[in-house]
Formats: structure tokens, C-alpha cells, sequence
């Protein structure tokens, strides 16, 4: 065997180093954009997916995610998709009606005060498939699959206390966008404030508007009781949920191994986040009562009938809203399937 010089086996370990930044250099980057806190639901499961994925691809494939609106608002990320700015978010339906005005479908009556598997039928149905068509030709961007819950939607103010649905007339209230939204503040007697989630405790605490629309783990999740909220009318307004989407520009560059591992990957964990932020929307309420929060919530027979005499209004309020007719046939056909 030939004999290694000192100078031979020298080289050869300086290499080690540029071997592994060399790997490090062709690793993937993800950057993914929230503008919920660290401790939201969604930030909490979208950052497991991103750290199974980054484990199950051996480092292929490199993740950050950015929490707080850092990079984006998600009034905003929509447009930093198009642009390739960031590569993952994972906006609500209602931040993303500029660009698919079909999205707002989850705000027609029919969906009022609906339990969670009925708008499931919707989300993973016909009508939510058509949406994430929609955002692949119209927001360039790849849906990972079935959408993240986020929960029953309901009322919260500061000082004007809540025992009915009237008591929110001629309050400013705080929404996070979308025209469906503002349609039902309206309805209400209310009047529609849009604000970007990250700027909410500030312009609360200072009386920018009265109360606003929301879930109980997103109040939760960034103590807005610090912010004034004193009362909550629950009435399960809408059932909101957000759509996991990658750009085009960053999916497009993975081999077919590893779209293949953040499809799968996304499958076999869907289930699990969204019991989970079923669980937060638990806990959510339950710390909100601890810090002095009232709740009063309609009953099924009045939500029933709120329900009805909106549908009076739905023919009118898609055609307000933008929606096509086929979006319209589609969640009607989800809704009734296994009736």
C-alpha cells in the first residue's frame, strides 16, 4: 500500500469542513410567514410540519418560519407569493377574497353558526377544492391539502356589555378582512373596521374600534383582556379556517421525492392540528374567563332563526360578495352530502 505523507492526510481533513458547508450550501431554503404570535394554534402546527419535514428530508430541505407578521401580514402575503418573496403561509380564506372573491363563500348565511364537520364537508369538498384551484392559477402557489382549522368566530368588546345580538349595533367593529366579514358586522347593525392581526392590541387599547370578530384562542393567544376585551356574545358567527399553500416559484424547484415528502407529510398530520386547535379554542376560552372575560351565548333555537332570516338576504349577498354561481351550486352540494 502506498504511503499517506503527513502533508496527504492534512489535506484531506481540511476538506471535511468545505465537504459539509458544501452540503449546508445545496440544502432548500423555506421561508414561511404567519402573522399570528408564536403561541397561536396555527403557528404551533404549522411549525411541527415544518420541523417533520425538515427531519424526514435529512436537511434537504431547510425551514424558518417567521411568526408575528415579521415578513407579512396576511392581508399582504398573498401578493409576496405571486412575487416569490416567501415561500409558505397559510392565510385565512378571508385574507386572500382581493385575488379569489370565491373564498369569501364561508361567509353566506347557510354557514352560519354550522358545526365544524358541516363546513369540513365544504373545506374538503367540491367548493374547497375549487378554491385551491383558484390559488393555484391566481396566486401561483401549491395547497399542501386539507386546510387548518381555526374556529368559531364570535364577538368581543370592551366596554358595551354583550347579552344579545342587538347590543352590536352602532359598535366599530374590528375584522380581519374580506367583504363577507364586513357584510356580517353590518347585518348586525355594526360597523366594519379591517385592521392586520399584528396592529390589534395596540389600536384596541387605544379605542380604534369597540370589540371586534374572532376566535377565543386567537384573544388567548395574545391576551388581548390586557387590551380592555371585557365580553363576549358566542354565537359561532362563521367557522374560520386557513389554506397551507406553497409558491410556485419554490415548488417548482423541489424534486418530485420532495414535493412527494411535504404532500405526505402534510396528510398524515392534518388530522391531529386540527384537533389540536380545537383543543386551543378550549383552552383559549377557558383562560379568558380566568382574567375576568363574561360570556353569553345564543341558544341553537335562536341561532337557527338568525340563520333563516339571513338566508332571506344569500341570493343578495353573493352577488355582493363576487361569488360565482358555481361556487354557490358546489357548497350547496358539499352541504348536502349525508344529509
Amino acid at each position: 500500500m502506498p504511503r499517506l505523507s503527513r502533508r496527504t492526510v492534512t489535506a484531506g481533513l481540511l476538506c471535511l469542513p468545505a465537504i459539509s458547508r458544501a452540503h449546508a450550501a445545496d440544502a432548500i431554503r423555506l421561508r414561511c410567514s404567519l402573522d399570528t404570535s408564536p403561541t397561536h394554534g396555527r403557528n404551533v402546527s404549522i411549525g411541527d410540519y415544518l420541523k417533520k419535514l425538515e427531519a424526514a428530508s435529512n436537511g434537504r430541505i431547510q425551514t424558518e418560519l417567521f411568526a408575528s407578521g415579521q415578513l407579512f401580514a396576511d392581508l399582504n402575503v398573498s401578493k409576496a407569493l405571486i412575487q416569490g418573496q416567501v415561500d409558505m403561509a397559510a392565510p385565512g380564506t378571508w385574507a386572500i377574497t382581493n385575488f379569489i372573491q370565491d373564498s369569501d363563500v364561508f361567509q353566506l348565511p347557510a354557514l352560519y353558526d354550522q358545526p365544524a364537520e358541516m363546513v369540513h364537508r365544504v373545506t374538503d369538498g367540491k367548493a374547497g377544492a375549487k378554491i385551491s384551484d383558484e390559488v393555484a392559477t391566481k396566486l401561483r402557489s401549491h395547497v399542501l391539502g386539507h386546510w387548518i382549522d381555526n374556529g368559531f368566530s364570535n364577538w368581543y368588546t370592551t366596554s358595551k356589555p354583550l347579552k344579545s345580538l342587538a347590543d352590536l349595533k352602532g359598535l366599530k367593529i374590528r375584522n380581519s378582512g374580506g367583504a363577507g366579514q364586513s357584510w356580517r358586522t353590518r347585518y348586525f347593525g355594526g360597523i366594519p373596521n379591517v385592521t392586520a392581526w399584528p396592529d390589534v392590541p395596540l389600536a384596541l387599547s387605544q379605542g380604534t374600534f369597540d370589540g371586534l370578530m374572532t376566535t377565543d384562542e386567537s384573544i388567548a393567544s395574545v391576551k388581548l383582556w390586557e387590551a380592555g376585551i371585557r365580553y363576549s356574545l358566542q354565537d359561532h358567527d362563521y367557522f374560520a379556517a386557513y389554506i397551507p399553500m406553497v409558491s410556485h416559484s419554490f415548488w417548482l424547484k423541489l424534486p418530485p421525492d420532495l414535493q412527494k415528502l411535504m404532500t405526505d407529510i402534510w396528510a398524515q398530520n392534518i388530522a391531529t392540528y386540527r384537533q389540536n386547535m380545537a383543543a386551543a379554542q378550549d383552552r383559549g376560552h377557558k383562560e379568558m374567563e380566568t382574567h375576568g372575560v363574561s360570556f353569553v351565548t345564543i341558544t341553537q333555537e335562536e341561532a337557527a332563526k338568525v340563520r333563516a332570516d339571513m338566508m332571506k338576504e344569500q341570493d343578495q349577498v353573493a352577488k355582493d360578495l363576487r361569488l360565482s354561481k358555481e361556487i354557490v351550486k358546489l357548497m350547496e352540494e358539499d352541504l348536502a352530502q349525508g344529509a
